[in-house]
């Protein structure tokens, strides 16, 4: 509801004398008018108040300003008249008060420093600049300091100080390495404020000798650079064996483990500290702690709240950042400092000032002689600005004085101002923490009226439009506007007229009538001015004949008219389009003057015509459709859409319902199936046509529902299978009787987007839905569960309103109510919504990792306080990601990965992890606003597992009787290799499998060579690596020591890798599932082999079961297994009798079954191990009887060279290991030693060894009493038949197996 104001007389005449000084002061912008009057100074440029200049470049004092005349420059520095005429180093840019200083040939830019002041002058008065201080920029060298390395235990804090040289202006600070890499922060690592580093707790990572402090000097684009700083962490290990390698074992020693300690701030120090900021910047408050664990920075503000929307936290939260500061953020601001062992924290009593700022600022003034007017300064500040005035740049006090001019404080009042009384007035607000100047002229002007419109001006419209004649003018005093008709008609007046205030005749309908020459006279006291302009009122331009809606048959030939009516002086354009988009560039279409013909029509020229006439002042379309249809075999009914209907009536009106009729036109051989009934609203949306209802075909009366406060009329379109027909001719209108609404708006919604306000949003009602005139809403709200009364507002013509003040994410009742003049609607429902969220406040606690295997963890975490979310939990997020693989000890990209667990969860599964790998993870809790801050950083190890099958097994060199054996390491070690397996057996020519051999391999070697193998024999190896967990997954090979040279010669042709000898059938591998596997193998032989797989029962007599393998493939997939049953498998070729490769067993189900038995109870073994009992002791009685024969026998030397060869060097040049020192007393042994030439054997070379007694053997046996071949390098010679030797043999021999 409108309020009606009363204003007092004294106002009112204030209100009046202000608005004529408003008045006066609309100059308009026409460059003609502004050259010719007269105007004060204005600077228009200037330098800014702190001025810093590159001292390698020239120096640019800017100094623009405007006036009429062009006004003069002249310059002060340091408060005295600065001549530039005698400095041959600054000149004077032309008709500009710009200095350039050049310092580029010879000048020194210090020699300029200080305080410049610019005025510009005519003879209207003087402006002045503000006070320039111009000073070089500095970027001075690093002072060279003795920097002593920092030695540092673990867990204690550390400060690095950066100490930057002063500069001007002050340098930006930065850490980095010699690589020119920043130093990555953190939570526990962080530069200060002041460019110091802070360490809150140093760790044996932190240990490096180039910590080096960066100063970035923006305004010279210069760096300096400190003198890099070692620091040295010592860990309480470490620190340890130092002691202990220096303490006898009676001493006590042992340095303290790291202890945890709770927070000590670095800084500041102290508990409480003061900070002044200026308002309008950006308030920084700093505290770093040290600390073990590190701890965590949180800040409160004493007494009230953080600033909403203006508080950001940087530097791991331990700075606070409250930009725009004003008066109201002062007060005390705390930092706690927290871990598990305890809090510290500091108080900063923070005191905003203020330098001044303007409240308001003087504006120009245009007067009139004999007006009055006021100039008005007013700025705040802390603590206040004291006002100064000048007058052309002097003191008022001591400028010419004035007598239509009287200083009030902070106002100057002018009375019957004189053109004398021009001049530009300077108002000074100052305090402690700086000033604002600013100029504001005085302009007295005694201007006769001008009217700036060009004379005899023709304006053209179209009937019923609007016609807009301007009359642009200026005056001092300002001229009153007045519009004749006709040279000598009266003056205008009546409400067919409306006269704006920049004197614009408005005619809101142009009728014939109208045209012709209209007068704008302008006057004032010093002279009266006319102009005259013309109208011309044109005829609309109309379609009189529309494109007609057609149906034509394929490949006809149709044509749209488009004949137009439009004013004669007027040339129209006719424009043509199809859908919307130019005709298709096609022949078959000929645009005439009023029609469009296409020729041999085709089904894609089906669509909507539509023609365009256009003029200069008025636009009209009118649209028709083409529908395509097929021809006929034989000359048919021609079907078309309907006629509109016609005649409609309107009878039983009632409020809410009415009654209308109508006759059908023509069904045009089609039957009409329905009609359709559309109205208008007049009264709301005039023109837009809205659907009603729908009737059936033979119905042609209709009972229609109605709304209150509408004003209808109707419309009919039959409907037949072709389509639609054109509407009819509208009924007569029907306006019925506004009432209270009956509906309340639908969806209505309170959702903050910000996290102190509430915005309520709705879908306003329709035109035809507002009842009545005077639509409106009421909007209601209170908070949720509290005994608050409900809040109301009235609004109207919007679809929200923003609640502001409230509570961050508090539920809120909210309702929307309609009204209008005639009263409310029913009453609304309530919605529940929120205030606005904010980002969560609290990071999960409690982060715990259970790692269940080596490649799956379990993290657990505390749920935040649902009040700390600040909006609609959505879940957490935890972010994982591996630091490093502990088996190879390199670093490679952090990706993180993100696993989000929607809902109030409180734990998670990591999966997908790398064995034996350091992860670090943190937990977030997520809202509708975003993400909280992350837990502190959680690291967690996962345990080694099984490796990969070894990368490569390669088998050459085949001989009579050894195969050399060469591998790669797992792809994927997953932990620490202890050793490999190899477990080999040899196959038959029935392809039955011998004995198994088992060799353990230590994890360094790469290569072994096989002796005393059978020769023309396949052997089948398996290869595996093992961790300290358990063996990886294996790789087969199969290969074939060479037959006897008698039987048959070696191949010449690839001797260096093993061939097949006739075709085989290898690495038979199995994936079992629970009810299928998986079976794939290799073949060598001829091409074309058709495949069969065998499988059966493991350990059953049924008979194998066979299926035939389509085409050559080398994989097959067995189905319809038992879940969890061992199954054995062979593969064979057809037509190749008794070849079959050898037997493997699978389990299906999710366990792999062990194809391992006891070998203790094998025969084979019982009786290998008979034999190699027997071979001992024959060993022993050869080496007895030839001991006493006096034969040379160097045992000691013998059992040093079959050490351990890992801790044998080898040498580079034979690839043989070099010389061996004995651990007792460290006497290298040389290489090649003797027996003494008198066969007498020394003490030190006479201690026994089995490994003596095997003179043709060179073999060594195990605990479990197996022979394995010794570790070969170069294989020795055979000495000659009775010629003996005393030279010990090679340390590096071939591992041989008996099988």
């Amino acid at each position: 509801m409108m309020k009606k104001m009363s204003i007092s007389t004294s106002k009112t005449s204030l209100v009046l004398f202000l608005c004529q000084i408003i008045s006066a002061l609309d100059v308009p912008l026409d460059s003609k008018l502004l050259e010719e009057l007269s105007q004060p100074p204005t600077i228009t440029q200037q330098s800014p108040k702190d001025y810093i200049v590159d001292p390698r470049e020239n120096i640019v004092i800017q100094c623009e300003a405007k006036g009429k005349p062009p006004p003069s420059f002249s310059w002060t520095r340091n408060g005295t008249h600065f001549d530039i005429d005698k400095d041959a180093q600054v000149t004077m840019k032309p008709n500009s008060g710009t200095l350039v200083i050049n310092i580029m040939n010879g000048g020194k830019a210090e020699a300029y420093e200080g305080v410049y002041q610019c005025t510009a002058r005519n003879e209207r008065g003087a402006a002045i600049s503000n006070n320039i201080i111009v000073r070089p920029s500095r970027s001075p060298l690093w002072t060279k300091e003795k920097l002593e390395p920092n030695h540092v235990r673990e867990g204690d804090s550390l400060v690095l100080h950066c100490r930057p040289p002063v500069g001007l202006p002050p340098p930006i600070i930065f850490w980095m390495d010699n690589a020119f890499q920043r130093l990555p922060q953190s939570e526990r690592v962080s530069q200060g404020l002041n460019g110091d580093l802070y360490f809150s707790n140093v760790q044996p990572e932190d240990t490096r000798e180039d910590y080096i402090c960066y100063a970035r000097f923006n305004h010279t684009q210069t760096i300096q650079q400190k003198q890099p700083i070692s620091v040295k962490v010592f860990s309480m290990d470490s620190l340890n064996d130092t002691i202990a390698a220096n303490l006898s074992d009676t001493d006590i020693f042992g340095a303290k483990p790291v202890t945890e300690r709770q927070p000590v701030l670095l800084t500041p120090t102290g508990s409480t500290s003061t900070k002044v900021e200026l308002r309008g910047n950006v308030l920084l408050l700093e505290c770093i702690a040290a600390g073990l664990p590190t701890p965590v920075i949180r800040w409160i503000k004493e007494g009230g709240e953080l600033p909403a929307n203006r508080t950001f936290f940087e530097n791991f939260k331990k700075t606070l950042k409250i930009i725009d500061v004003s008066e109201a953020d002062s007060g005390n601001y705390k930092c706690i400092a927290r871990n598990a062992l305890g809090s510290v924290h500091h108080v900063i009593s923070v005191t905003v000032k203020a330098a001044p700022y303007w409240i308001t600022a003087p504006r120009n003034l245009v007067l009139s002689p004999g007006e009055d007017g006021t100039l008005i300064c007013r700025a705040n500040g802390n603590p206040k600005p004291s006002i100064s005035w000048l007058a052309n740049g002097v003191p008022i006090a001591i400028a010419p004085e004035d007598p239509s001019r009287k200083v009030d404080g902070d106002t100057i009042i002018f009375s019957h101002v004189q053109e004398r009384s021009s001049a530009v007035y300077q108002c000074n607000a100052s305090n402690e923490y700086g000033y604002l100047l600013a100029n504001a002229f005085v302009n007295v002007l005694a201007e006769p009226p001008r009217i700036l419109t060009p004379a005899n001006k023709l304006y053209q419209v179209i009937a019923d439009s609007p016609a807009l004649l301007d009359c642009a003018y200026f005056g001092s005093p300002k001229p009153e506007i007045e519009w004749f008709k006709g040279v000598k008609g009266s003056i205008l007046r009546g409400n067919e007229y409306v006269f704006h205030d920049n004197g614009t005749l408005e005619i809101p309908v142009a009728q014939k009538n109208n045209a012709g020459t209209y007068t704008c006279v302008a006057r004032n006291k010093l002279g009266k001015i006319q102009n005259e302009v013309q109208l011309e009122i044109k005829d609309p331009t109309m379609i009189i004949k529309q494109p007609e809606y057609k149906v034509i048959q394929r490949y006809g030939q149709v044509s749209f008219e488009c004949i137009i009516k439009h004013d004669s002086t007027l040339l129209p354009t006719v424009t043509w389009l199809k859908d919307n988009d130019e005709l298709p560039d096609d022949e078959r279409f000929l645009v005439g003057k009023d029609n469009l013909t296409i020729m041999n029509v085709t089904d894609k020229d089906d669509g909507t015509y539509t023609c365009i006439v256009n003029t200069t002042l008025d636009s009209v379309s009118a649209s028709a459709v083409l529908t395509v249809v097929a021809a006929p075999p034989t000359p048919a009914i021609i079907y078309a859409r309907p006629n509109p209907p016609f005649d409609l009536e309107l009878t039983g009106q009632l409020e809410r319902s009415i009654d209308l009729s109508w006759l059908p036109g023509d069904e045009n051989n089609s039957p009409i199936t329905s009609f359709v009934i559309e109205f208008e609203d007049a009264l709301h949306e005039p023109g837009v046509w809205r659907y009603q209802t729908e009737v059936p075909g033979s119905q042609t009366t209709a009972q229609l529902k109605l709304s209150p406060y509408v004003n209808y009329s109707f419309r009919v379109i039959a409907v037949n299978r072709i389509g639609r027909s054109q509407p009819s001719e509208p009924s007569e209108q029907y306006l019925t009787k506004s009432a209270s609404p009956d509906e309340n708006p639908a969806n209505v919604q309170g959702i903050g987007s910000e996290p102190d306000n509430l915005v309520i949003t709705w879908e306003p009602l329709k035109g035809f839905q507002s009842n009545g005139p005077g639509l409106q809403y009421k909007v209601s709200w209170r908070q949720k569960d509290v005994d608050d009364e409900w809040t109301s507002v009235i609004v109207a013509n919007v679809s929200k309103y923003i609640v502001s003040g409230t509570p961050t994410f508090v539920p809120y009742e909210v309702k929307v109510q309609a009204l209008n003049d005639l009263g409310y609607a029913p009453e609304p429902s309530e919605v529940i919504g929120h205030s606005g969220e904010d980002l969560p406040m609290v990071a999960p606690g409690n982060v715990q990792v259970h790692v269940i295997n080596s490649t799956l963890a379990k993290v657990h975490w505390d749920p935040v306080p649902l009040k700390s979310v600040r909006g609609h939990l959505q879940g957490y997020k935890v972010y994982y990601w591996k630091v490093q693989s502990l088996s190879r000890r390199s670093r490679r990209h952090v990706e993180k990965k993100i696993l989000t667990f929607r809902g109030n969860k409180t734990f998670g599964m990591l999966p997908g992890l790398e064995p034996y790998s350091s992860y670090k993870l943190n937990v977030r809790v997520v809202n509708g606003k975003g993400e909280g801050p992350a837990s502190p950083d959680k690291v967690f190890k996962t345990p080694e597992g099984v490796p990969s099958s070894p990368s490569f097994l390669k088998i050459t060199n085949p001989t009579l009787d050894s195969l050399t054996l060469e591998w790669g390491s797992p792809t994927h070690p997953n932990g620490v290799l202890t050793s490999y397996t190899l477990k080999f057996q040899p196959i038959n020519n029935t392809h039955e499998l011998g004995p198994l051999v088992e060799i353990r391999i230590p994890a360094n070697e790469s290569s072994l060579i096989l002796k005393n193998l059978n020769y023309s024999t396949r052997y089948k190896f398996y290869f595996n690596a093992q961790t300290s967990v358990g063996s990886g997954s294996q790789i087969t090979e199969e290969a074939v020591t060479i037959m006897d040279e008698a039987g048959i010669l070696r191949p010449a042709v690839g001797a260096g890798k093993v061939q097949p000898l006739y075709p085989r059938i290898r690495n038979v591998t199995t994936a079992a599932a629970e009810t299928y596997a998986n079976i794939s193998w290799e073949y060598e032989g001829p091409d074309h082999a058709n495949f069969y797989v065998e499988y059966g029962v493991a350990g059953s007599k049924e008979d194998w079961k066979k299926e035939i393998v389509n085409g050559s493939r080398s994989f097959f997939v067995l189905k319809g297994l038992t879940p969890g049953t061992a199954y054995k498998v062979r593969v064979g070729a057809e037509g190749l009798s008794g070849f079959r490769s050898s037997e493997d067993v699978f389990e299906t189900g999710p366990a792999m079954a062990s194809r391992q038995v006891d070998i203790a109870t094998q025969g084979w073994f019982i009786g290998l191990m008979c034999a190699v009992a027997l071979l001992i002791l024959i060993l022993l009685i050869v080496c007895f009887i030839r001991r006493n024969k006096g034969g040379k026998y160097p045992v000691k030397e013998k059992e040093d060279a079959h050490a351990d060869p890992e801790i044998q060097p080898m040498k580079e040049d034979d690839g043989t290991f070099g010389e061996y020192s004995d651990a007792e007393d460290h006497k290298p042994l040389k290489k090649g030693s003797r027996t003494p030439s008198d066969r007498t054997v020394k003490k030190e070379d006479s201690d026994d060894s089995l490994v003596d007694y095997g003179e043709g053997v060179n073999g060594q046996f195990n605990e479990d009493g197996s022979f394995i071949g010794q570790y070969s390098g170069k294989k020795e010679k055979e000495p000659a038949e009775g010629n003996e030797s005393s030279e010990a043999p090679s340390p590096v021999n071939a591992m041989n197996s008996f099988v």
